[in-house]
């Protein structure tokens, strides 16, 4: 039966009365020269707490001189896929780079994570197989499993006993699959357990470490780092350039072969147009300051750890997560909304999560922060929070 409009109207109005409609906010400006953290938003200029740019790079000059530099030479478009036209030099030499710094053979190049997560589990796992992921694992991770034709096995969140009891149940599982950091929380994987285990299995692992790449690690190189695996113990590891990068795009990172076999057998690779080779330039700019200025990361941790120690008036509230993503849980939509609305009338941007994003009754303030906020910013952003979940309207998770 057809979905008709005044159909889709109810489901938009059921999903409004459970304050579940997202809204999409309008960013009007960045109103200070070279600094992400302060955006122009309904007429007024906020300190933007929710972004991903976790180096505060997106507005890095070297960025941008690198992107205007290639945008001249290539053009705006890269014109077509990888395989037919669209591969130009900024692409190869990023993949290349990308490969040095993950400690890997080859790297490929995806347009966005989502398709980056698509195109490496539909190409490794199909029917008469299972894929056994986190059950908080990125919704690209599920939705890339289900849509192999492989079965969709999911165990309790970041529980390595409970994936072993999984893989005792079935054979089947070919792939295991996780975050590094899960988004929401910012909590980390067990990812030397699931090395063994994926070992043990005979099964491939894939760590999507969209949020630990140029953030973890002595030397930005993610989770895998910072748990001191290497790529024998995870064969393959997906990354995100929009986030620590600063850029846009994706890529897959492993041995030559599985790279080989990714490009000849990944959809979402070879029936995309490739990025713009600009975009592509300005990558290889920001991974250059990942690599040569740590001081990014220092100053984020320095960041983190005096939120946390001024967060002792919802202390309880706040996840045990040492990464940028320091979630307040509140537990209800609606509460979660207005909070968010407060924060914004008093000069802060902080998105409220709810659920299907997150479970049921773990709606959520998710606070990120950024190398590029000031000790100033952090202070007067936990300040507020204290202020506003003493009323009496927050005083229950």
């Amino acid at each position: 039966m057809r979905r008709d409009e005044e159909l889709l109207r109810r489901e938009l109005a059921a999903l409004e009365d459970r304050h579940g409609l997202r809204r999409r906010r309008l960013l009007q400006a960045f109103p200070q020269a070279g600094n992400p953290t302060r955006v122009r938003l309904d007429g007024r200029t906020l300190i933007n707490f929710c972004s991903n740019d976790y180096l505060g790079l997106s507005h890095h000059p070297a960025l941008a001189r690198a992107q205007c530099a290639a945008a001249e030479q290539f053009g705006a478009g890269s014109g077509a896929s990888h395989l037919v036209s669209g591969h130009s030099f900024e692409h190869h030499a990023l993949e290349e780079e990308l490969a040095a710094f993950a400690g890997r053979e080859r790297a490929l190049l995806f347009s966005t994570g989502y398709m980056a997560n698509l195109g490496a589990v539909t190409a490794l796992a199909g029917r008469g197989e299972s894929v056994l992921a986190d059950r908080w694992s990125h919704a690209s991770l599920l939705d890339a499993a289900q849509l192999s034709g492989a079965r969709l096995r999911r165990y309790a969140h970041a529980d390595p006993a409970a994936a072993a009891r999984a893989c005792e149940h079935d054979p089947r599982v070919s792939l295991i699959a996780t975050d590094g950091v899960f988004s929401m929380d910012g909590d980390l994987a067990p990812l030397p357990a699931l090395a063994a285990l994926a070992r043990q299995q005979g099964a491939w692992l894939l760590v999507d470490d969209a949020h630990g790449l140029g953030v973890l690690g002595p030397h930005g190189r993610g989770t895998l780092e910072l748990q001191n695996l290497d790529a024998a113990q995870v064969p393959i590891l997906v990354g995100t350039l929009g986030k620590a990068f600063g850029s846009f795009g994706a890529f897959v990172a492993g041995e030559a072969t599985l790279i080989e076999y990714l490009l000849q057998r990944a959809r979402s690779y070879i029936y995309t147009t490739a990025l713009p080779p600009a975009v592509a330039a300005a990558t290889r700019a920001a991974l250059r300051l990942v690599q040569s200025e740590p001081w990014r990361r220092e100053r984020l941790r320095t960041l983190i750890q005096r939120f946390r120690a001024a967060a002792t008036g919802f202390a309880a509230r706040l996840r045990p997560s040492e990464t940028p993503i320091q979630p307040v849980i509140v537990g209800d939509a609606a509460q979660t909304l207005a909070l968010s609305a407060s924060l914004a009338a008093a000069g802060f941007f902080v998105a409220a999560i709810r659920p299907p994003t997150v479970p049921a009754g773990s709606a959520r303030l998710r606070i990120t922060l950024s190398a590029a906020h000031t000790e100033a910013d952090v202070d007067a952003l936990a300040a507020e929070l204290t202020r506003l979940l003493a009323a009496a309207d927050f005083a229950t998770a």
